[in-house]
């Protein structure tokens, strides 16, 4: 099991659309890439199709195609599971080949998703659990803002802002990492704070975690003295 660490991150003006970043992300092939709607740029998507990779990304309600053929047998909560083709010469250009459009009712929300998908050897249900460890991403970012507080910046310039967004995110990882390595039955949180205490400790990472009670951490942190992101 691999920890849950980001491979890749840019950091855009708000006015740059989100999907100009795929042109920056190096795509390995078998491997998934799951993204919302805004990342629908039909030429990036079959750039990770020729990579030999996989997409799945929720369609536009605008999306123009025509159908190639239908499955007939479909799953609890799979509405529909159709292969097409993009029609319009320009986005067939950008798109040539077919590729999967599956629309999913999703009980717990009571809602309809439509996905787009290259791959066709897994199944329907697969494809929108899939599209659900998107939700990962945002668990992610929402980690980042609770617990290593990047409220306020030290700095204005654009890379000021850069640099304390990096040092947050790099935090964040070799916390992930070290709770993945050495097979830690604690919370990330619990070894940021356990670590947090222990910056000049030169006990082995192992003893630390083992010896430390994380309620005896909670009494040492001081709210009144400012941490790394505070």
């Amino acid at each position: 099991m691999e920890a849950q660490v980001p491979a890749f991150f840019t950091v855009t003006t708000a006015s740059k659309h989100d999907s100009t970043a795929m042109s920056a992300i190096h795509y390995e092939p078998n491997a998934y890439y799951i993204f919302d709607r805004a990342y629908d740029s039909f030429k990036e998507l079959y750039r990770i199709h020729l990579t030999g990779s996989f997409f799945v990304v929720r369609a536009k309600s605008n999306l123009k195609f025509k159908f190639c053929k239908w499955k007939r047998r479909l799953p609890k909560n799979i509405l529909s599971d159709a292969e097409v083709k993009l029609s319009g010469y320009t986005s067939e250009k950008k798109y040539p080949e077919s590729f999967r459009i599956i629309r999913f009712y999703d009980e717990e929300d009571d809602r309809e998703f439509t996905f787009l998908t290259n791959a066709k050897h897994i199944s329907a249900l697969d494809v929108a659990n899939l599209y659900k460890k998107r939700w990962l991403v945002e668990l992610f970012f929402k980690w980042l803002k609770q617990h290593l507080k990047i409220k306020r910046f030290w700095g204005t310039t654009e890379n000021a802002v850069r640099i304390q967004i990096s040092v947050a995110i790099i935090t964040y990882c070799l916390v992930a990492i070290i709770q993945h390595d050495l097979h830690l039955s604690r919370s990330t949180y619990e070894v940021l704070q356990i670590l947090s205490i222990s910056l000049t400790d030169k006990t082995p990472l192992q003893e630390l975690f083992n010896k430390t009670n994380f309620n005896d951490v909670k009494e040492q942190l001081n709210p009144l003295f400012p941490g790394l992101f505070d």
